[in-house]
């Protein structure tokens, strides 16, 4: 069987790639084929995380484990992508250098027979060129403009002896 994946970079302009996967590849075997699809070299960390259907990011799924020990915590190599990302299950994030936070949505669009012919990961379609650097991402913290709820303009105003305790 394949997996007919759709990949959308989380930005303001359609940047997607269509990829067909074996379905019984690893995560960190997906995790390849997308960074090659956008031209990454494939050199920064990266993890998935499941969701639900409004993407709502839950568990992580990273490529290296970067805990600080005695966590359980499941890695690309060893998550077969038909565990987390299903007909059940059709929706993953991928984030891509920590540092720039390239951020993609994951969706599976089809299962399909192989191809005889066929060698695969395969790149199906590409849309849109990657920009230099990511998007701006804005979090749901940040405000539009100031905070009118802060009691107090300006904390070097108050009259207060530095030494209080």
């Amino acid at each position: 069987m394949v997996y007919k994946i759709r990949i959308i970079l989380d930005a303001q302009e359609d940047i997607f790639r269509d990829l067909e996967v074996e379905a019984d590849s690893n995560l960190e075997e997906l995790h390849n084929a997308i960074s090659q699809a956008f031209g990454f070299l494939g050199e920064e960390m990266a993890s998935f995380y499941t969701c639900d259907e409004n993407w709502n990011q839950e568990e992580e799924i990273p490529l290296f484990d970067m805990s600080e020990g005695g966590n359980d915590i499941r890695l690309m190599q060893d998550t077969p992508m038909a565990e987390v990302l299903n007909e059940d299950e059709p929706k993953l994030l991928y984030v891509y250098d920590f540092l720039n936070m390239w951020t993609f949505f994951v969706e599976l669009a089809d299962i399909a027979e192989k191809e005889d012919g066929n060698s695969y990961p395969n790149l199906l379609f590409s849309f849109g060129e990657l920009p230099e650097s990511p998007p701006e991402k804005r979090f749901e913290a940040e405000s539009e403009g100031p905070v009118e709820d802060e009691p107090f303009g300006s904390y070097d105003d108050l009259d207060f002896d530095e030494n209080w305790n």
